[in-house]
């Protein structure tokens, strides 16, 4: 049986992580330079001139003296944990493709439940509002799913219970994901699709979706649809056509159940 080249695909190893950020030094210098990518420059004068405090986590202005947090400003304010602390977390959050549980948090981390569950949900809060604005483009796979409970009753689209959403994954020219969105929409209807579109999509982006009728409305956003059908002579083509958005489905299904 063939690998599956996703799942031994390189990634970033625990290791390699502890190398780049095992120290309260590393993590400070990163932060220092995501900060000021071009060296300290004072908020208060412009001035390049700086010293750090010995009494406190500060840097100085040399010229006017304004004295400037590196955390101001920062998920990282008014958190009495190391930064080690907060970059392992980030690690952890954003490597488990099925997620994971404050709980489990808690243990790798060595802090308390109340502390995991803070830092998991600031740092869930900070990808969400960087990614609010973000407009897929490119080609993108497009489907409709359902998040819920198990109830009896109907399954699949229609299903009683269930949450619809849009679940959409932009690629690059060689079909590789870049990045995904997931939104809830109160119905698929076209005009429900359209305005979905004009708020997640860029112009003339080319998307791909079934042939369920609402992603007609896609049209009207002044984006190319196509759609492709599950049935016949489509079925080798949609199932390579929707590979990457049935796997991102699947992810954020275990997701939730890892949490």
């Amino acid at each position: 049986m063939p690998k599956n080249s996703i799942q031994f695909q390189k990634g970033f190893s625990i290791a390699e992580f502890m190398q780049m950020y095992g120290t309260e030094m590393q993590c400070k210098e990163r932060l220092f330079h995501l900060r000021w990518k071009n060296g300290y420059i004072c908020p208060n004068c412009g001035s390049k001139s700086y010293c750090e405090l010995k009494s406190r986590p500060l840097y100085q202005c040399n010229k006017c003296h304004h004295q400037t947090s590196l955390t101001a400003g920062t998920l990282f304010s008014h958190s009495k944990l190391p930064l080690t602390t907060w970059f392992l977390a980030i690690y952890l959050i954003t490597q488990d493709k099925n997620s994971i549980s404050a709980l489990e948090l808690k243990r790798k981390l060595g802090i308390s439940y109340n502390a995991a569950w803070r830092i998991k949900h600031k740092l869930m809060q900070v990808m969400k509002e960087h990614d609010d604005n973000r407009k897929l483009s490119n080609i993108v796979q497009l489907d409709d799913a359902y998040i819920g409970g198990k109830k009896k009753g109907k399954r699949g689209r229609g299903a009683e219970g269930k949450t619809p959403f849009v679940s959409a994954i932009s690629l690059n020219e060689e079909g590789h994901p870049i990045y995904m969105r997931l939104s809830v929409v109160s119905c698929f209807k076209k005009q429900e699709i359209t305005e979905w579109a004009k708020k997640h999509l860029k112009e003339k982006t080319l998307v791909i979706s079934d042939g369920l009728p609402c992603f007609n409305g896609l049209v009207a956003a002044d984006i190319i649809h196509g759609s492709l059908s599950k049935n016949g002579k489509e079925l080798h083509q949609y199932e390579a056509a929707f590979h990457w958005v049935d796997t991102m489905i699947g992810n954020v299904k275990n997701s939730i159940k890892g949490t």
